[in-house]
């Protein structure tokens, strides 16, 4: 069987190559989608709402989901400081400019919502909607240690049932109510089988601007950022069980921004698989955007 997406390769300023998954870059009649993954995380995490949207029988829609540089099938930076907000819109400029792609509805789950308001400020022409996944402008610190806890750390399993089994006991209290077959298809996405067995399908020297931050200090004010993407539609997806983004901050973000969708995934935490309930309410926040034009 044929894959439903197409494999794109794009070289970035600095001579890196990138990968992005490109699901049906013929498709023109409606807003293409870009999909900005995790810090850990790759391309594969839009896959099943990518086939969805790419495949729909009245309105087929281009979907582009990014590996950043050091994740995925992206090549790793010999310079860990590179792994940078900064440097990866900068990379995501360069994947959208090779695709053809000008304006976009953008799709951002924790770090990529904030690289989603960093364009805001930076490029705002090249948005038509915004979708943040747990995240936004105030970032929890508990939340923050506990992805520095695991980061570039997870044990080598031996198996992908033993994969998923180290996912469950660092996630579950997170993510109760996942399955097995959920686990076991976020391992997947986790590690990737090399010649010696399993390794994580990222660099893990990502943790290391993590390591630098003085989380006992105070964070730095992100709000200007979100003030950057208020001329834009926004849906707000917060998981329930969530330790970066507080219910509290989610509620601030529908204050100020008057035209914010707040959703909150029951039984889930940091970041809510984009599935389930959520595909339809994904679905009819981009069919209003498609109404304006």
């Amino acid at each position: 069987m044929s894959p439903s997406y197409r494999d794109l390769f794009v070289t970035a300023a600095d001579g890196l190559r990138l990968y992005a998954r490109d699901y049906a870059p013929e498709a023109r009649l409606a807003w293409p989608i870009v999909g900005l993954p995790g810090l850990a995380r790759t391309s594969a995490d839009f896959h099943d709402l990518a086939e969805i949207l790419s495949q729909d029988p009245s309105r087929p829609r281009r979907f582009l989901s990014l590996d950043y540089r050091g994740r995925g099938q992206s090549e790793w930076d010999q310079d860990w400081r590179n792994y940078d907000v900064k440097v990866e819109m900068t990379d995501t400029l360069q994947v959208l400019a090779a695709a053809g792609i000008d304006k976009a509805i953008f799709i951002g789950t924790s770090r990529g919502g904030l690289i989603t308001m960093a364009l805001g400020a930076a490029r705002p022409e090249r948005i038509a909607g915004v979708i943040l996944n747990d995240v936004g402008p105030v970032l929890e610190a508990d939340g923050l240690k506990r992805i520095r806890s695991y980061v570039g750390k997870l044990p080598t399993p031996r198996t992908i049932d033993e994969a998923a089994d180290i996912l469950r006991r660092q996630s579950g209290i997170h993510f109760s109510r996942y399955t097995h077959e959920q686990w076991t298809k976020m391992a997947r996405a986790t590690w990737r089988e090399g010649g010696d067995g399993f390794v994580l399908n990222y660099d893990p020297n990502l943790m290391m601007p993590l390591e630098g931050l003085d989380l006992e200090a105070p964070l730095p004010d992100l709000w200007p950022l979100f003030e950057a993407i208020k001329p834009f539609p926004v849906l707000a997806i917060r998981g329930e069980n969530s330790d970066l983004l507080t219910a509290q901050t989610l509620r601030m973000m529908k204050e100020r921004h008057p035209d914010l969708t707040p959703i909150t995934v029951p039984d889930q935490g940091h970041a809510p698989s984009l599935d389930g309930d959520l595909i339809q309410s994904i679905k009819d926040f981009i069919a209003r955007i498609d109404a304006r034009g």
